[in-house]
């Protein structure tokens, strides 16, 4: 979506003005102020209390709900925002992270006490707010109220449960991809490699790997894993090698002792001489 597209978009929801924000960390607070500069009307509300230019300040949660059509969330656990929602809330928009069931548990509670329910998460940093290169995923209600302030909404569902579900696994995939990085710059510093030598190799080499995603997708729909490259047996002599390397190197070599472990399953499992993608049979 272009950002002349992104803007009409957004001008041709942006039609509720009264609007209410919990939570003013440094999320919080982007959204907020993302909303005064589109002319919401913003009241906002922080367990400790902030100000915020462009905004009026609630004493209380109820005093917020009161004052607007929409409420935006943003705090930081579920177990934290639950005690704090009311029935008078017209319209409740959650972008506090959480998990699938709470998500759902929450939908739960809006619809047996008549409030319409978006629950979203944020694909962006605070700085991206605002700005059609942050990506909102939601679920629940179609409707995208006032989610173009923030980025591009991206409707997955009416099952509330989805953007969560959407989240975590994506957010796995990073911590996965960052852990596995801090891992080779560790191993390699021992012998006076630095990051910045390492860090453009490591960067091409997974941007190579990203290109193999579709493929081991399709390979994971079908369960069909016949391959005449990189097989299990072989990874799993190769992740040995690692975990050995990097104790010898005196690194923590927890992580390739668990990827290690979860191959090896596969392997034991009969997926052997099946393509990586098989791995998914044991992680299923």
């Amino acid at each position: 979506m272009s950002r002349q597209q992104w803007r009409t978009e957004y001008c041709r929801m942006a039609e509720i003005k009264k609007v209410s924000v919990l939570g003013l960390g440094r999320m919080g607070g982007a959204l907020a102020a993302a909303l005064v500069g589109e002319g919401h009307d913003v009241t906002v509300w922080n367990r400790t209390p902030k100000t915020l230019p462009g905004t009026k300040s609630a004493a209380t949660p109820g005093e917020a709900f009161e004052a607007a059509d929409v409420v935006v969330t943003c705090l930081s656990t579920h177990d934290v925002q639950q005690p704090l929602l009311s029935k008078n809330i017209k319209t409740l928009v959650n972008l506090t992270s959480g998990t699938p069931e709470q998500a759902r548990a929450t939908a739960r509670w809006a619809q047996d006490n008549g409030v319409e329910y978006v629950d979203g998460v944020i694909m962006a940093v605070p700085q991206q707010i605002g700005t059609p290169g942050a990506k909102i995923l939601y679920s629940g209600q179609r409707e995208h109220h006032v989610l173009h302030a923030f980025g591009e909404p991206v409707h997955l569902g009416e099952d509330a449960g989805m953007a969560a579900l959407h989240d975590l696994a994506l957010l796995g995939v990073m911590w996965s991809a960052f852990a596995g990085y801090l891992q080779a710059v560790a191993l390699l510093g021992t012998e006076g490699v630095t990051p910045q030598q390492f860090t453009p190799m490591a960067v091409e080499f997974l941007n190579e790997m990203g290109v193999l995603l579709p493929e081991m997708g399709e390979e994971t729909r079908h369960r069909v894993y016949e391959t005449d490259v990189s097989a299990v047996d072989i990874n799993v002599s190769g992740l040995r090698m690692l975990a050995d390397t990097a104790a010898q190197q005196g690194v923590d070599a927890a992580l390739p002792e668990a990827l290690h472990d979860l191959f090896r399953r596969a392997q034991q499992k009969g997926h052997g001489a099946h393509s990586i993608a098989s791995v998914i049979e044991v992680i299923r």
